[in-house]
């Protein structure tokens, strides 16, 4: 009897702290990413603007490099930059790590100039996290569902084009992305 009533307590706890859910869809396949309000309310509510105004639908994954990351958000398919909300406060102090299958924001040498580009970790990457190199690089979420579409990702060619390297040969698109309601 205790088995069941732990087992239950244990889902109606995890249901509780579940928080949003973003269907994302590219060229190559579909994945799911839950986001943590509780520990990143400024970063999952700039996400958001981002899915919420449509703005990510045609954007690539400029950057792909494998046993790291893929990184998105920033660029057309012609590799434009695209116009961005102001940058938010760096929220990488939250707890959350930069382990595999997790989202967190990019951003440049400013700790505070995340805008849109987002990446995905494709292994552990605790150097990443705020209490291995401060300011470190804020955590947001992880992708639940449809992993194997980001592993895709880094099994793909990727050259050199102009000033940007590691850009996928074919483009990534994302060509649909939602709020699960």
């Amino acid at each position: 009897m205790w088995k069941y009533a732990l087992a239950s307590l244990s889902l109606v706890s995890s249901l509780a702290f579940a928080g949003p859910k973003v269907e994302v869809e590219t060229t190559l396949g579909a994945f799911t990413i839950e986001l943590n309000e509780e520990k990143a309310p400024v970063t999952v509510a700039n996400f958001l603007k981002y899915v919420n105004d449509g703005s990510y639908v045609g954007t690539q994954f400029h950057r792909v490099i494998p046993g790291f990351m893929a990184q998105g958000g920033g660029f057309d398919e012609k590799m434009n930059t695209l116009p961005t909300y102001s940058p938010i406060k760096n929220e990488a102090n939250n707890g959350l790590q930069n382990k595999t299958a997790s989202i967190a924001m990019a951003r440049t040498n400013d700790p505070n100039s995340a805008t849109r580009q987002f990446f995905i970790n494709l292994t552990d990457n605790n150097f990443l996290d705020y209490g291995q190199r401060p300011p470190g690089y804020a955590v947001f979420g992880t992708v639940t569902d449809g992993f194997d579409v980001i592993q895709k990702m880094a099994s793909k060619p990727t050259h050199s084009l102009g000033r940007y390297n590691d850009v996928p040969v074919e483009p990534i698109i994302i060509t649909q992305i939602a709020v699960v309601k």
